[in-house]
């Protein structure tokens, strides 16, 4: 099954209607299944769900890189990852804010921090907003996109879903399972930055977010507390930077 199927509609203009089909996005419900107990239901695209589920224990904190992760595979509407030092299952809730899912609420990152080490030139991040462009978004309207970005401006990975939050996890995971440093990365992202987000990015020790769209209040003091970067309302000609503007030289 693909991302996209097309569904007959009526479009309905001042002048009358007349039958229409329109392409729209797909989604179905995915199980998260660590160490032989359900944690999760993710509803998302039909595709690439071991980089989901992979991304989502990395940006939820559950585990800290790739050498955490024993085994991954996916059956039957379900994935299996087989992790180290995962524990308290019972102790993991998800909060819902703004639409993102998910933070691990016994552990609230309040000593999270990213050091300033890599630094982007903000022509790099302005030329690579370009990589946003989706045929699928484009036909759809229904979708978000996500990158990871090399500090020389070329894409490494690039994943599209429903919910904007999936499209990160879907790039971190790609990056985690090839064995990526994600500290010499930028994300961009096509979606608002609620707190959920900027954290997503923060606990894949990710500098660098650019979002086209806004940002939201938690969003700008969760980035701050983690002097992470986060640059929103971007466009071809300027981006505003509401935390660490010191890792982007001109």
């Amino acid at each position: 099954m693909g991302p996209v199927r097309d569904y007959s509609c009526v479009k309905v203009t001042r002048q009358g209607m007349e039958p229409a089909v329109d392409p729209v996005m797909m989604e179905q419900t995915i199980e998260l299944i660590i160490n032989g107990t359900k944690l999760s239901s993710i509803v998302t695209t039909p595709e690439n769900h071991v980089e989901l589920a992979v991304g989502y224990m990395i940006t939820e904190g559950a585990v800290q890189g790739r050498e955490d992760i024993e085994d991954c595979r996916e059956e039957d509407g379900r994935v299996y990852l087989k992790v180290r030092s995962f524990e308290h299952f019972d102790l993991w809730y998800e909060l819902r804010s703004s639409g993102c899912i998910g933070v691990n609420w016994e552990h609230r990152d309040d000593n999270v921090g990213l050091p300033v080490g890599r630094k982007f030139r903000v022509g790099v991040l302005l030329d690579s907003l370009k990589y946003l462009f989706s045929e699928t978004q484009d036909r759809t309207r229904g979708a978000h996109t996500a990158c990871l970005v090399a500090a020389d401006g070329t894409l490494k990975y690039k994943a599209l879903d429903i919910g904007r939050h999936n499209a990160v996890d879907k790039v971190v995971g790609a990056a985690t399972l090839a064995g990526e440093d994600l500290s010499q990365l930028f994300l961009i992202s096509s979606g608002r930055q609620p707190a959920g987000m900027v954290m997503k990015a923060v606990r894949a020790k990710i500098p660098v977010i650019v979002s086209k769209a806004a940002p939201i209040s938690s969003g700008i003091e969760s980035a701050r507390r983690a002097n992470a970067t986060l640059c929103c309302f971007a466009d071809k000609d300027k981006i505003k930077v509401f935390s660490a503007p010191e890792r982007i030289i001109v």
